[in-house]
């Protein structure tokens, strides 16, 4: 596989794109810019693999950016969303996959009592955190450095993601009132978010994170922060919100949550839950969920919300997902690709859980977004690159994690392995 064969189609309609969509991509990482590259167009894709418009085959470490978890074209997905394709595509009204969705989401979660569909994660975190001021009558946010949580204003300080990949720490457009009501701190340091207690502690409404961070690259939280963070937001009166938009129904079948044994006040979902197919969620303690509109004064309305096509993508993937061993085959395939790159190079750092695994270009272990930013940028970008000449469809950024499906076979992870090493040669 050469540049150029990957290059021709997909660089005909990439100049096509930019005559009519800024950069000519619809999502800031696409563009491939931070590694040195141009977007490469897909055609189609099938189980692992993504086909490109040259007709190249990819090995595909994105999975459309977390839902493939069943991998892509899953034949009960597909034969879900072709029933009710039959019936229609959206109704303005209320269908009965919204109450199924929403009885198997709290059935999953026991946090969650009562959940709300919305149309993204982003659409999901921004709900949340209007109603956990409401809720507490409070205004200020903490968040975390590196952890992304979306495009609202709330949340464009110190975030990860497309920021970090692009090198933007804020946004314009994001006016000073709105962003100085959040603060952001380090990542597992807790001494600091006591002091942040300690300093605005009657005034924080809630706090959120990713209890996995997999924005600023995979970072894992260290032993008992999670559990730090539960008491002093009860001690002080906030709420968590776990944004597990990513990791909710991937690393584990109750989610992060489950994982670290942590309940959180509110949970924001996404990816996984719509199979594919655009979909958010938030959902928490029944006590706080009443509040929203219309049982509640706290407004959040969106017309595409419970889109009966999404709706049935995602139960079919969610009761798909409760086959027994799903989860213990997608923990073994993650072992064995971590397990593979470990000791390639003293230059890099493998961070997995199951469904999702990180590659640091960095000497030391890298617990914060401040050791994230301190990763070898540029030889990742060669990597990678190197990696798509070998049919390896990898995250095109240092700061975004990989994502394992249940279909990845050992013929899948050898490969990928193998391309690694010639890669870091």
């Amino acid at each position: 596989m050469t540049t150029a064969a990957v290059a021709t189609r997909s660089q005909a309609i990439f100049e096509r794109a930019k005559a009519v969509i800024p950069g000519g991509v619809n999502s800031p990482v696409r563009s491939c810019k931070s590694v040195g590259s141009e977007p490469i167009f897909m055609d189609h894709a099938d189980g692992s693999h993504l086909f490109d418009v040259d007709g190249n085959k990819y090995i595909d470490y994105v999975g459309s950016w977390g839902p493939m978890i069943l991998g892509h074209r899953h034949p009960r997905v597909l034969e879900a969303i072709e029933i009710t394709l039959k019936q229609g595509t959206s109704f303005g009204a209320p269908c009965r996959a919204e109450v199924e969705m929403a009885e198997l989401v709290c059935k999953l979660m026991p946090s969650i009592e009562m959940v709300r569909m919305v149309n993204s994660g982003t659409e999901a975190t921004m709900s949340a955190i209007r109603l956990a001021r409401a809720f507490t009558k409070r205004t200020m946010i903490v968040k975390f450095d590196g952890c992304y949580h979306g495009h609202a204003d709330s949340f464009l300080v110190k975030a990860g993601s497309g920021l970090a990949t692009l090198g933007i720490s804020s946004s314009p457009g994001a006016p000073d009132e709105i962003t100085k009501l959040t603060v952001s701190i380090p990542f597992n340091d807790p001494a600091q978010l006591k002091k942040t207690f300690e300093k605005h502690g009657k005034e924080v409404a809630a706090v959120i994170i990713e209890p996995i961070v997999g924005n600023a690259g995979l970072i894992l939280p260290e032993e008992n922060y999670l559990q730090t963070i539960r008491e002093l937001c009860t001690e002080h009166g906030a709420l968590l919100i776990f944004d597990e938009v990513m990791t909710g129904f991937r690393v584990a079948l109750g989610g992060a949550q489950d994982m670290y044994k942590i309940k959180p006040d509110l949970t924001t979902l996404g990816k996984i839950i719509g199979g594919g197919l655009p979909v958010g969620a938030y959902g928490g303690r029944k006590d706080i969920m009443e509040m929203v509109a219309p049982q509640g004064p706290v407004y959040q309305a969106g017309t595409l919300s419970g889109n009966p096509l999404a709706m049935a993508a995602g139960i079919a993937q969610l009761k798909t997902l409760q086959t027994p061993g799903t989860y213990a085959h997608l923990a073994e395939n993650t072992t064995r690709l971590a397990d593979g790159l470990k000791g390639l190079s003293k230059s890099i750092q493998v961070v997995s859980v199951p469904g999702m695994l990180g590659v640091f270009f960095n000497s030391k272990p890298v617990t914060d977004f401040e050791s994230a930013q301190k990763c070898d940028t540029e030889q990742f970008g060669k990597v990678w690159r190197a990696l798509i000449e070998k049919g390896i469809y990898w995250p095109p950024s240092q700061f975004e994690a990989a994502f394992i499906s249940a279909v990845h076979t050992k013929h899948d992870i050898d490969n990928t392995i193998d391309a690694f090493k010639d890669a870091i040669k």
